[in-house]
């Protein structure tokens, strides 16, 4: 993050981040640290059009709006899941401490890629931005998701069973990551590629899927069946 004003990383890793610690286990501070670090991961590789022409863009991707976008994609969660992206796109917006950095431009600019990162959204991101940051917030490997959609069925339904939790878990990973699911990879990164078809090929295989869900539910949230 070098490339990134030292008080603008300060002011984020002091007042932003922390407040991840209120959500679930699955949007928490470990959550947003790696968004922020696969965004700009994604940032570099689309501004290095000699490394991977897969990501290139037209012009040079800037860094520190990339570094706030990621920091204040998922804030809105305080007020609920459905409508956060918004939420968290007027978060942004409004804190004024951020137009010691930015200009009125620039934070519409962050503000529509946060509102663009959700993955059920049905249209394309409207910049470069919102592309980064909803790729690198898909994090699609087949242990993280079993985690995060466990996690998030414990907090949001306290009284379910494992049955229960596996049923709501395998129904929303097949809405979400199946053959006709509603995710969309916008920059097509190898990765998420890779993590997606591990994903559709357990689907294929329920039993195999719960046996895994199970081992999660038993030692990740040290629970009984």
């Amino acid at each position: 993050m070098e490339n990134i004003d030292k008080e603008l990383i300060r002011y984020i890793e002091d007042n932003i981040i922390p407040q991840y610690s209120a959500f679930d286990k699955g949007h928490n501070i470990d959550h947003v640290q790696k968004v922020i670090k696969d965004s700009l991961y994604y940032c570099n590789k689309i501004n290095d059009k000699t490394i991977n022409n897969e990501y290139q863009s037209d012009l040079p991707v800037r860094t520190d709006l990339v570094y706030v976008i990621a920091a204040y994609h998922d804030l809105g969660l305080s007020s609920g899941r459905e409508e956060h992206h918004i939420k968290s796109g007027e978060i942004l917006e409004k804190d004024v401490t951020l137009r010691r950095w930015f200009s009125a431009e620039e934070i519409q600019t962050m503000k529509e890629a946060v509102e663009d990162h959700r993955a059920s959204n049905k249209y394309a991101p409207r910049s470069i931005y919102g592309k980064i940051v909803a790729e690198a917030d898909r994090d699609i490997s087949l242990e993280t998701i079993l985690y995060r959609t466990v996690a998030y069925s414990i907090n949001k339904y306290p009284d379910y069973n494992f049955d229960q939790i596996f049923e709501r878990t395998y129904s929303h990973i097949l809405n979400k990551y199946g053959e006709n699911g509603y995710l969309k990879l916008w920059l097509n990164t190898p990765k998420n590629i890779a993590g997606l078809n591990d994903i559709r090929e357990m689907l294929k295989t329920p039993q195999k899927m719960r046996m895994h869900t199970e081992l999660i539910y038993l030692t990740k949230f040290n629970r009984t069946k």
